[in-house]
């Protein structure tokens, strides 16, 4: 009875009230284009059907919302328990991220009130058509992994069913990310002739598959070392080392592979024509992957300057190459030019600020950080 009347909390900082204006702001916005439809508020057409909101909401969110199912597949599956203390922040983390990314990929609807068509109409031959399955069923999969924590304070009498039926949901929760995330990628195949060489490749799918995996953790670092100074919880430096590795280790594959597309498609030197293109992908290949390579297997990783400075490098160059193949890769071959609106950066922004008041709150009313007696919330 005790537990159950225990005051909910959430602390109002100036921060915080910032984020609750740009939230709001974001909610109007969304209902001026739910009721106006995407060409008062966006700078989309017919020549450029796909921009901000396709590409930071829904490519860039889905890649770093993939923490949740690369930490599953270490701590659930290969039984690392050693991880245990970052598994239920990264789980919160992806969750999030995907709730925020269906809210995007809704907004982007043409006619958004025929969203439901697809789960009556199986267009079972479009690639689309199965991203949408895979993420409308992924979300609802961690929707109900998360019965197992919110359980532990709100409706109680569930929580022995919400661990007993965990580990199926996990192996569930694997399969379905696998297929999406690299789907995402084969959405490009059919552009040979409009993504630009450097981006484009017949293997595209699984470069979109593996960086997902590895910038998990590089977003683990990220998020806690921000909640370790917001809550005064700190994960041991060797767990997330160890944890690191395992990206570095994918990301030299990654590496290897890309330059042997290139090299193998005869377009390696196209990055040194110092045209945007080729400009655009370098930094994102040497500052995304090979610098973090670096800092991976040397001693500055042996310090949280490091290990955070590894996961905004490894998650910029994730997010800089998917607005590359979304908007700079496609620049030449479409002939017009798209700079996104005010108000398409103020639904992204928005969405961010939700995601991140969301996340404070149920840390600051659920075991997340300090389930396992690692660190303690302020």
């Amino acid at each position: 009875m005790a537990a159950n009347a225990q005051k909910w909390s959430f602390r109002i900082t100036p921060i915080r009230i910032f984020l609750m204006l740009l939230s709001l702001l974001c909610v109007g916005v969304i209902v001026f284009r739910l009721v106006t439809g995407l060409g008062m508020v966006t700078n989309l057409s017919d020549e450029w059907p796909w921009g901000l909101w396709i590409g930071f909401d829904v490519l860039c969110g889905v890649a770093l919302a993939g923490g949740g199912y690369g930490t599953a597949l270490i701590v659930h599956v290969l039984h690392k328990e050693y991880f245990s203390p970052i598994a239920r922040s990264a789980m919160l983390t992806s969750l999030l991220g995907y709730l925020l990314v269906m809210a995007g990929l809704f907004l982007d609807i043409g006619q958004w009130f025929n969203f439901w068509r697809p789960f009556v109409s199986w267009g079972h031959t479009s690639v689309l058509f199965e991203v949408f399955w895979c993420v409308s069923c992924y979300t609802t999969v961690q929707i109900l992994e998360f019965t197992e924590i919110l359980t532990e304070r709100v409706g109680t009498k569930y929580h022995a069913l919400a661990v007993k039926a965990l580990p199926v949901l996990m192996i569930i929760g694997i399969i379905f990310p696998t297929l999406h995330q690299s789907s995402l990628g084969g959405l490009y195949l059919l552009m040979v002739d409009k993504l630009y060489p450097l981006w484009w490749s017949p293997i595209i799918f699984f470069f979109f598959l593996l960086s997902s995996f590895f910038v998990g953790p590089a977003m683990i670092c990220v998020e806690t070392t921000l909640a370790g100074k917001a809550y005064d919880h700190w994960i041991p430096i060797p767990v997330l080392r160890k944890l690191i590795r395992i990206s570095g280790y994918a990301m030299i594959v990654y590496l290897v592979l890309k330059v042997f597309d290139l090299v193998n498609r005869g377009v390696f030197n196209l990055m040194f024509k110092g045209n945007l293109e080729g400009n655009m992908f370098l930094i994102e290949l040497v500052l995304g992957i090979i610098v973090p390579i670096i800092i991976c297997f040397s001693g500055f990783s042996n310090s949280r300057a490091g290990l955070f400075t590894f996961g905004l490098l490894v998650s910029g160059g994730v997010v800089l190459n998917r607005m590359n193949v979304v908007i700079t890769g496609m620049i030449r071959s479409t002939g017009v030019s798209y700079v996104p609106s005010l108000w398409e950066f103020a639904v992204s922004a928005g969405l961010v600020a939700m995601g991140i008041l969301a996340y404070c709150f149920i840390v600051e009313n659920f075991k997340i950080l300090d389930h396992d007696g690692h660190g303690h919330a302020a």
